[in-house]
C-alpha cells in the first residue's frame, strides 16, 4: 500500500513545484525592474557637465601655475599668492572629483591645449614680466569661469552640483581677490562683461541652456534587463517542461 500511496501522492507534488516556480516567476517579474530603475546615474544636463568639466580643467592648470608661481615670481606677494592658489586648487579639485564620483560623470585627466600654452608662455618669462603674464592669464581664466558658476547655481536640479557650486564660487572669489591685490590687473585689458544669447555656444550659453544628457552608466540598467529576461525564459522553458511531464 505504501508504494501506491506514493504514487497517488506525485502528482500533487509535482504541480505544487509547477505553482511554486510560477510564483517565483511573477514575483520577479514584479520586483528585479525595480531594481533596474533605481540602477542609472544621476540625470545631468550640459549646464551640470560644463560646470564639472570647467572646475576640473581650472584645477588641471592652475595647480601648477600657482606652483611656477611660488618658485619663479619676482614679487613676494605673487610668489604667496602662487603658493596659495596651487593649495586651495588641490581641495577644489578633490570637490569637484568626489562630485563626479557621486553623479557618474566623467572629467578630463588632462589640461587643454589652450591652457599647456599659458603654462608654457609661463615657463619661458622671468621676472617681472613673469609675474604679469601670471596675474593677467589667471585673472581671465577665473573672470571667464565665474559667470558659470552663477548660472548654473542659479538653474541646477541636482543638489551635489549646487553645493559643488557654491564651494567653487568661495575659492574663485577668493582668487581673484588676491589676483587683484597684486596691482598687476590691467583693467582696460580684461574683456567686457556680456551675456550672451541662449544660441550661442559658449560656456554662459550652455550654463543658461540645460540640454539633458544621456546618464554616464545607463549600461549597468540593459545588463539587469537582459539577466532577468533570459531567467525568465529558461523559468517558462522549465515549467512547460515540468507541465508536459504531468
Amino acid at each position: 500500500m505504501a508504494p501506491l500511496e506514493s504514487a497517488r501522492r506525485r502528482p500533487g507534488h509535482r504541480t505544487h513545484r509547477v505553482a511554486v516556480l510560477l510564483v517565483t516567476l511573477v514575483a520577479g517579474l514584479f520586483a528585479l525592474p525595480g531594481v533596474a530603475v533605481a540602477a542609472p546615474a544621476a540625470q545631468l544636463n550640459a549646464a551640470d557637465m560644463t560646470l564639472l568639466v570647467g572646475v576640473r580643467l581650472a584645477g588641471l592648470w592652475e595647480m601648477p601655475a600657482g606652483a611656477m608661481a611660488a618658485e619663479r615670481g619676482q614679487s613676494p606677494r605673487v610668489r604667496e599668492i602662487g603658493a596659495e592658489i596651487a593649495r586651495q586648487h588641490e581641495q577644489l579639485d578633490l570637490l569637484v572629483v568626489e562630485a563626479a564620483n557621486k553623479l557618474g560623470a566623467l572629467l578630463p585627466s588632462d589640461a587643454t591645449a589652450e591652457q599647456k600654452g599659458w603654462l608654457g608662455e609661463m615657463q619661458e618669462a622671468n621676472g617681472a614680466q613673469f609675474d604679469q603674464i601670471f596675474v593677467t592669464r589667471l585673472r581671465i581664466a577665473h573672470g571667464k569661469i565665474f559667470p558659470v558658476i552663477g548660472a548654473v547655481r542659479a538653474a541646477t536640479r541636482d543638489a551635489t552640483v549646487r553645493k559643488l557650486a557654491d564651494d567653487a564660487n568661495k575659492f574663485v572669489t577668493d582668487h581673484m581677490s588676491m589676483l587683484e591685490s597684486t596691482g598687476l590687473v590691467r583693467w582696460n585689458q580684461m574683456p567686457p562683461a556680456a551675456m550672451p544669447p541662449a544660441q550661442s555656444d559658449s560656456l554662459v550659453a550652455a550654463a543658461q541652456a540645460g540640454t539633458p544628457l544621456t546618464p554616464t552608466f545607463s549600461v549597468g540598467t540593459t545588463v539587469v534587463w537582459v539577466v532577468f529576461l533570459a531567467a525568465l525564459g529558461v523559468g517558462g522553458w522549465t515549467t512547460w517542461r515540468i507541465m508536459r511531464r504531468n
